[in-house]
């Protein structure tokens, strides 16, 4: 299969890249400068007006999966025009562009669409009430892209895993300040299901194969605080938990609000997919093998320096 997938430098779209091209054509589309990846490159700004169009006249996929998203949820909260047309807007010209060529549409969305309030499990029946600028584009993002392409699909996910810079998932947090001996908090009242980035990216090979459409919550089978989650780390990688102090996330300073409660049930992607979801357990000791096998300087030695510049929309 000839794959797009977008936002390669980033976290997801990086490890997802790496693992499909093993087995498809992969291009990844990028806007920071990557060298010596296995996959072929395509650099381009997709803000840019016609640059969605030129791309995928370029590489001719069969199926695009669009990773490229702001995910910095403080930054949104500073810059909510770029935020909406990033996380908003762009999928919605994607999916146009998509749906006339035929081309299949993965769209990579977020649990934070719900407000956390509800008692248990979320499911793909649930109506979002986002909380914040970012929670708001990201649920603009799915709405645009299915009032297209109701073939499409929509992916609400939570992963962590290795990245370029290090710095780009929970875990990486976790593992680089306590290997240093860093104090760090633990949200004891914000309950997730984090999946290995990894996992996620075969899941959506799946999905894609299986011609899956609609929404899917694509997250880890069990849920958990992210304060368990650093002790889950902390223990694997035989660093000191007693460094992860236990937060309310009520306390925290920071910029933008975070839902309590982002457990999503799985159950209709299991079913649908007839299969069982990788366990937390085995997520984490795969995390922990790739440390040890150098895995994270494997992913730094693709990056380089240059960067094309962020794209400012224009106020009307």
């Amino acid at each position: 299969m000839r794959l797009l997938i977008t936002g390669v430098s980033g976290l997801l779209g990086l490890n997802l890249a790496l693992d499909a091209s093993r087995a498809h054509e992969v291009t990844g589309g990028v806007r920071a400068s990557l060298a010596g990846t296995p996959f072929a490159l395509i650099q381009a700004d997709l803000l840019e007006p016609g640059a969605v169009d030129t791309v995928l006249d370029q590489v001719q996929p069969e199926a695009v999966i669009h990773c490229a998203a702001i995910a910095d949820v403080d930054l949104c909260e500073r810059n909510a025009e770029l935020a909406r047309a990033t996380n908003a807007e762009l999928p919605g010209r994607l999916a146009e562009s998509c749906l006339r060529r035929r081309i299949r549409l993965v769209h990579v969305s977020t649990d934070a669409v719900f407000d956390g309030q509800k008692a248990g499990s979320y499911s793909e029946l649930d109506v979002p009430k986002p909380a914040g600028v970012y929670a708001l584009s990201k649920y603009e993002g799915e709405q645009a892209v299915l009032s297209v392409d109701p073939l499409a699909i929509v992916a609400r996910v939570n992963f962590y895993g290795w990245s370029l810079s290090g710095r780009r998932s929970l875990a990486e947090f976790f593992v680089e300040n306590l290997t240093h001996g860093n104090m760090v908090s633990g949200f004891t009242d914000v309950t997730f299901c984090p999946m290995l980035a990894n996992h996620l990216g075969v899941l959506l090979l799946m999905m894609l194969k299986a011609k899956l459409h609609g929404i899917y919550h694509v997250v880890g089978p069990e849920a958990m605080t992210k304060y368990q989650f650093g002790v889950e780390i902390a223990r694997r990688f035989g660093l000191d938990e007693r460094r992860i102090q236990a937060l309310s996330v009520d306390r925290s300073n920071l910029a933008a609000r975070r839902a309590h409660n982002l457990w999503l049930s799985t159950q209709k992607l299991s079913t649908e997919l007839a299969i069982t979801l990788p366990e937390f357990s085995t997520g984490l000791a795969q995390f922990h093998e790739q440390y040890r096998q150098g895995y994270p300087q494997k992913l730094r030695s693709y990056q380089q320096v240059s960067e094309i510049k962020p794209h400012t929309p224009q106020s009307s």
